[in-house]
Formats: structure tokens, C-alpha cells, sequence
């Protein structure tokens, strides 16, 4: 492969990057970095971390024009926390690493916004109970029950927000945010669904704002009209099957805040209990744009920043071309890669990461972990220094079998630490299983795909050389013992056919080779998939959409076994979208040329079919590890072939590996 640089250059965003002007404020470019979610990093008890410093430093870094801290609850009972380690603001003593945070965003010249966020119906977390406008129960089994809110609690509230405030500009903030959005307190009280009271603050659309309005009022009052307020609002809840607010009603809602005086509307979309996904990778980019323009359209003088399922930064150029919002809103994009706003300014977006929408960012935090990024493995590792890339003392010849995820993120890392790296492939391409499930997604498969472009501009880039249709044997590393000083074998997971029951002469084929394209299936046939694993699931969704008659079989009570929390729910609907049978909780009998037997509750079932798919179960593939480690004292492994696991775990294993070869 080519060492040269990729001369590719993307395309100029000059209205992304103009200054303007928000109030007193001049700011360089019309990014907003966006607190979307909470990060998990900090303490039990309210107080930022090191960790969670370090992380901001790098947000601080990313070249927005605006950047939005996390949110903070602001009461001290702690009845809005939503999360295990979210940080907190209702007192003093949290304030010197609050002013850290606002040094570090005016120290790269932006402006600071603090966000103040009580999570209402999902908050509670250290107390065993919710507090919210209205008792209606939640229709998501991991959160606590309701109480609902008094008058005098609602006073207090507000004045807890407005006290919150008042502490991030003394910290060195610019402005503060509140935020309406997933369905926290401000949005249980706009809602139809969550607000069912009959005193002032429910009832008409008027009265469920009144909380709105007066938090709005309570906050500028403390401080001032010098110090922009802005305010995260639903441009739809998808909640209709719950009785939620329509997008009509969404709209008003718009409307009586900016009467009420918010200096600034972002807008975004959706709610934790929604039952259709807003920001995942089942949603394509830019499918919410027409809300944002809507909203620009009805309110032409307050500006608005929106960034909903909006990653890329040329689709966000042509939106401010056209007058959709004021400020591109991003905050995933810039977890996955913190150096995108400078690659789009320097015109070298081919060598940007791009969030995929796997949404680990967001899934974690309700299991009360740290948030983390599929492709972004030093997310939350910045003060680590195992995690930094750093020149090598010694450099090394590296060889790397097998071109998959974490086989190129090795590869990548060891040569941006100065390797001289050798990747050896038995396909013709860059991408491994990757491709195969690219292929066959029916998401947004050019996100997975846009993985591997990116790998291939980057050995480019960090001369790492590619050697396609070669497939490294004992015999041939024997031949070349003295070519390299490190082996790292990436040779991915296998289906394990050996532990099937299959007889002689059964039509059966591997899941990855079906995958990949290098075994078709005749239009018409019957299929029937064992395994439901992530990849049996896959090809079974694309084989049902093209037409095929497909049944899913595993012994396992559950589907997805190996499918990460956020997408297991969109699996289980496209498998009833898409009307497929799964007969689950069997044991395999006997896999003939007619098709497959089953044990089920102890009575004998058989399947016809005419195609059968092996997609489990996988086994990593180990083959070359004991012959290796004889010739090459340094070998390692990552990835699917030491245990096999998700896309996350391909690309943090092998960026680790690559840290430290």
C-alpha cells in the first residue's frame, strides 16, 4: 500500500466557521458543543474528578464556538439525579472545579454555558423514589417510583435552579441551559402524559408551562439579562402511544418559552420511554431536520441550535445555508472523535472517526457505568497515560494478521507510535467481519462502512503496509524469522461447526461467508438460521427483507445473546416488523439435507428447510497462536480471536495493544 498522505481534501464549510454573535458574545464559529449525556466519571457524592477534568480539557480542545458543560441537579436531597456519578451544583464548595472547566472552554476561546438538569421522573437514584408533577408510573422497569410534587416543592425547585445558576456564573460561566429533553422534570411538567394535575401548573397546554415560565423567570432573575439562558426543548416527544404532547403542542410549548424570555432554543427530539429511537443508527442522519426548520421558520428572530442524529459536518454546513437553525448543536460526534470540528476546518474530514449511533454513550449510564464510545476507546481514558499514543523508545517491525477492526486499530496505533507496520490479509479488502455485517444492516450501513474508509485513509496516512490475499502459515513464518520483532494476530472468530449435529450431505453454509457474498442463496429457498446470535440475527433481518422465508433456531431462551443493550430492542422489533419466526429454548437434534430437528418441551420438532445458515455457536479462531509464539517471542492477540465480542471490544482491544506493542 501507498505510504504516501491521502491528498483527498473535503470540502470548504464557510458558513459553519464565520463568527457571530450570540448577545454580548462574539464567537469564532457556530458550533455548540452539546451536553448530551452525563458522563458517570465523577464521584458518588456530586464532586468532578480528575477523570471528568481531563475529559473536558479534550471537549475544551475540540475548536466549538460554544461549549456546554454536563448537566448538574441542583438540589441537595439529591431528587434530581438521574445518575450514579453525576456531578452536582446547589452549594460552594463545588465550585473551584467548575471555574477549571470554564478556564479550560475560555482558554481555547470559547464560550462556557453551564446546564442545569433535574431528571423529574428518572431521577432519584440514591433515594428510592421520583419526584415529578403527577403520579403516573414509568413504563421502563429500572427507574423508581413517583411522588408528586407539591406546590411549595415546585417553588423550591425553581429556586434550587435559579440558585444553581447563579453558582456557574460566579464559577466563570457565560450562561446556563436547562434542559427539557429524554423526558426529565421540565418535560414531565409540559407533558400531557406525565402531567395530570388540576391545580394551576396542569391542564391546558397554558397551565403545564406555567413551571416552564416561571423557571424561566426565576433563573434570569438571579443572573441578568448579560448572561444568556437557554433552554433544550422537544421538537417532538414520540410519545403518542402514551397519551404525550403533540408535535403541534411542541411547538407552542416554543413559542411561551421565547415569550417568556429563553435567549436561545436547542431543539432536539424524543424521550427515554419513546417507543422508537431519536439519535440511534437506525435513524438516518438528518431525519429531524424538517422540525429544526419548522422551528427556525415559526421563531426567525431567537436563535437555534439543533444537531439531532446530525453527525456530519457537511450536512450541518448546507443546513445553515439554508436557514434550518443558527448553531449546528453536536455532542456524540465529538466523543468519537474530539479533533472533528478542527478536521472539518482543515478540509481533512476522510480522517475523522464517525459516530456510528451505537449509542454505548448513552446505553451505560442506566446500568450506572461510565459512558464510553465504540470508536473512541481513550473516551474517558484521557488522564491515563497507557491510553496516550507516545513515540516508542524502540521501534519495532510489526507484523499484524488479519485486517479486521481491531487488527487495523492495532496496526494504526503502532505505527502512529513509530512501528513499521506490516498487515497481512487473506481477502482482497480491508474490513473483516466488519463488511459482512456492513452489508447486510439494515440500520444505516453506511456508518459501519465509513469505519473502514476511515482505516484505509489512515494506513495510508501512518504508512502501514497492506498485504491483500495472503493468509500468514507456520511454513511461511519460518521463512521470515528474522523480518519482524512482533506479531499481533487478529485473526477474528469462527463459527464452531464441530459442535453442531450435522449429517452428512446437509446444505449447511458458515454465517460469515454468507455475510461476506462468497456464498449465495438461490431466491425462493427456505433458510432456516441456527444461532441467534448479532450475526444470525443480521443475515436473518436482510435475507426476510430480500424476500426469503427465514426461521431463527437457538438454544438459548433469548436472542441476542451477544448483542449490546442498544440494539437488542431494535432486533427484537425488526424480527416482528418483519414477521420471522424464532423458535428458541431447543435442543438440536440433527441437521439433515431435509432440514433441522429440535428438541422442544420434550417432544421432537423438525423444521424444513432448504438453506441452512450456521451463525453459532462462534468460537474464536486460535489456530496460528501455538505456532506463532514458538517463532516470535513477542505475539499477541485482540479482538474476536482471543474472545469473541462486539465492535467495541475489537477496536478498544486493538488500540490498546497498539499503545503499548
Amino acid at each position: 500500500m501507498d505510504a504516501q498522505p491521502n491528498k483527498i481534501q473535503s470540502p470548504e464549510l464557510p458558513k459553519l466557521f464565520e463568527p457571530v454573535k450570540f448577545g454580548k458574545y462574539e464567537l469564532t464559529n457556530r458550533v455548540k458543543y452539546g451536553a448530551c449525556c452525563v458522563s458517570n466519571f465523577n464521584n458518588t457524592d456530586g464532586s468532578i474528578t480528575p477523570r471528568e477534568l481531563a475529559r473536558m480539557k479534550v471537549i475544551a480542545e475540540t475548536g466549538c464556538g460554544m461549549i456546554t458543560n454536563q448537566g448538574a441537579y441542583a438540589d441537595p436531597l439529591g431528587e434530581g439525579k438521574a445518575y450514579y456519578t453525576q456531578i452536582a451544583l446547589y452549594d460552594e464548595k463545588f465550585l473551584p472545579q467548575f471555574e477549571t472547566i470554564a478556564e479550560y472552554i475560555h482558554d481555547n476561546n470559547a464560550m462556557a454555558i453551564q446546564q442545569i438538569l433535574h431528571a423529574g421522573r428518572y431521577g432519584g437514584i440514591d433515594l428510592g423514589y421520583c419526584v415529578q408533577p403527577s403520579v403516573v408510573p414509568q413504563t421502563l422497569p429500572h427507574f423508581r417510583p413517583p411522588r408528586e410534587m407539591t406546590k411549595e416543592q415546585i417553588k423550591e425547585c425553581i429556586d434550587q435552579h435559579a440558585h444553581a445558576s447563579e453558582l456557574a456564573i460566579r464559577a466563570g460561566f457565560d450562561g446556563v441551559e436547562v434542559t427539557s429533553f429524554m423526558g426529565y422534570l421540565l418535560a414531565n411538567f409540559l407533558s400531557s402524559f406525565t402531567n395530570q394535575r388540576t391545580d394551576e401548573y396542569g391542564g391546558s397546554l397554558e397551565n403545564r408551562a406555567r413551571f416552564l415560565v416561571e423557571l424561566i423567570d426565576g433563573i434570569k432573575q438571579r443572573i441578568g439579562d448579560d448572561h444568556p439562558l437557554i433552554v433544550r426543548l422537544n421538537g417532538a416527544e414520540l410519545m403518542d402511544q402514551w397519551g404525550g404532547n403533540t408535535v403541534d403542542e411542541c411547538f407552542e410549548i416554543m413559542h411561551i418559552a421565547a415569550d417568556a424570555g429563553m435567549d436561545m432554543l436547542s431543539m432536539t427530539v424524543g424521550w427515554q420511554e419513546a417507543p422508537e429511537s431519536s439519535i440511534g443508527r437506525d435513524v438516518p442522519p438528518g431525519h429531524w431536520n424538517y422540525l429544526a426548520a419548522r422551528a427556525k421558520k415559526e421563531l426567525p428572530d431567537l436563535p437555534l441550535a439543533y444537531g439531532g442524529r446530525l453527525p456530519d459536518p457537511v450536512m450541518a454546513e448546507e443546513c445553515l445555508n439554508d436557514g434550518i437553525f443558527d448553531f449546528w448543536e453536536v455532542c456524540r460526534p465529538l466523543l468519537a472523535d474530539p479533533q472533528l470540528i478542527i478536521k472539518a476546518k482543515e478540509r481533512r474530514l476522510q480522517e475523522a472517526k464517525v459516530c456510528v449511533g451505537s449509542l454505548n454513550c448513552l446505553s451505560r449510564l442506566f446500568r450506572d457505568l461510565p459512558y464510553t464510545c465504540t470508536i473512541n476507546p481513550a473516551l474517558g481514558h484521557e488522564y491515563e497515560p497507557e491510553y496516550n499514543i507516545t513515540p516508542s523508545v524502540t521501534v519495532k517491525r510489526v507484523m499484524v494478521v488479519g485486517a479486521g477492526p481491531s487488527g487495523m486499530e492495532a496496526a494504526i496505533t503502532a505505527a502512529q507510535r513509530g512501528h513499521k507496520v506490516t498487515v497481512y490479509e487473506k481477502s482482497d479488502q480491508i474490513g473483516g467481519a466488519l463488511r459482512g455485517y456492513a452489508a447486510n444492516d439494515l440500520a444505516h450501513p453506511e456508518d459501519l462502512q465509513q469505519i473502514v474508509s476511515y482505516y484505509e485513509v489512515m494506513a495510508e496516512k501512518h504508512g502501514v503496509e497492506v498485504k491483500f490475499g495472503v493468509e500468514p502459515t507456520p511454513k511461511m513464518m519460518r521463512g521470515m524469522l528474522h523480518e519482524f520483532d512482533a506479531v499481533i494476530l487478529a485473526t477474528g472468530a469462527m463459527v464452531d461447526m464441530d459442535s453442531l449435529p450435522i449429517s452428512e450431505g446437509a446444505p449447511v453454509v458458515d454465517a460469515f461467508d454468507v455475510a461476506k457474498g462468497k456464498v449465495e442463496i438461490e431466491k425462493g429457498q427456505s433458510v432456516a438460521v441456527v444461532g441467534g446470535g448479532k450475526i444470525g440475527l443480521t443475515l436473518a433481518e436482510s435475507l426476510k427483507e430480500r424476500g426469503y422465508d427465514v426461521v431463527i433456531i437457538d438454544e438459548n431462551r433469548r436472542l441476542g445473546h451477544d448483542v449490546a443493550p442498544t440494539w437488542k430492542w431494535r432486533h427484537t422489533s425488526w424480527i416482528k416488523e418483519l414477521g420471522i419466526e424464532t423458535i428458541t429454548g431447543v435442543k438440536l437434534l440433527d441437521i439433515s439435507a431435509a432440514g433441522v430437528k429440535v428438541l422442544e418441551d420434550e417432544e421432537e420438532r423438525f423444521i424444513e428447510a432448504d438453506t441452512i445458515i450456521a451463525a453459532g455457536p462462534i468460537r474464536p479462531n486460535q489456530a496460528l497462536f501455538q505456532d506463532f509464539q514458538w517463532m516470535v517471542d513477542e505475539t499477541h492477540g485482540t479482538g474476536d480471536c482471543m474472545v469473541p465480542g462486539d465492535l467495541t471490544t475489537a477496536i478498544h482491544s486493538g488500540f490498546r495493544l497498539g499503545c503499548r506493542v
